[in-house]
C-alpha cells in the first residue's frame, strides 16, 4: 500500500513538472515559430539569392560564360584546369554511374566550348 502511494506521488509530481515546463515553454514557442516563419526563404527564387548555385536554366546556345559556370572554372581557364574540372564532374554525373545523360552531355558541351 505504501509503495503504491509513493509511485502515485511520483507520477503526480512528474505530471506537475511537465505541465509547468509546458506552460513556461509555450509563450516562447509561439514567438520562435513566428520568427522562423518570417525568416524562411520563399520558393520563388529568394531561396537561391545568396546561394552558390546558378539561378536559371540552360541557355538555348551555350556561351563561354555558361560553360564556365557549368564546369566551375573561369572563362579564361587553361585547358589543364578545364580537363580536371571536366573529369571531376563526369565522375559523379556519368550515365554509367547513375547520372543524367542530359547533364553529362551539357558537361561535355561545356568542355568542348572552353577547349576552343
Amino acid at each position: 500500500m505504501a509503495g503504491t502511494l509513493i509511485v502515485a506521488g511520483l507520477g503526480m509530481a512528474a505530471v506537475g513538472f511537465g505541465a509547468r515546463f509546458m506552460l513556461r515553454t509555450i509563450p516562447n514557442l509561439g514567438q520562435k515559430m513566428a520568427n522562423a516563419a518570417t525568416s524562411m526563404p520563399r520558393l520563388d527564387g529568394e531561396m537561391f539569392a545568396s546561394s552558390k548555385y546558378y539561378k536559371g536554366g540552360f541557355e538555348p546556345k551555350m556561351t563561354k560564360r555558361e560553360a564556365s559556370l557549368i564546369l566551375g572554372v573561369s572563362p579564361t581557364a587553361p585547358p589543364a584546369k578545364v580537363k580536371v574540372a571536366y573529369k571531376r564532374l563526369m565522375l559523379t554525373n556519368h550515365p554509367d554511374r547513375g547520372g543524367s545523360p542530359y547533364l553529362s552531355s551539357k558537361i561535355s558541351e561545356a568542355k568542348d566550348m572552353l577547349d576552343k
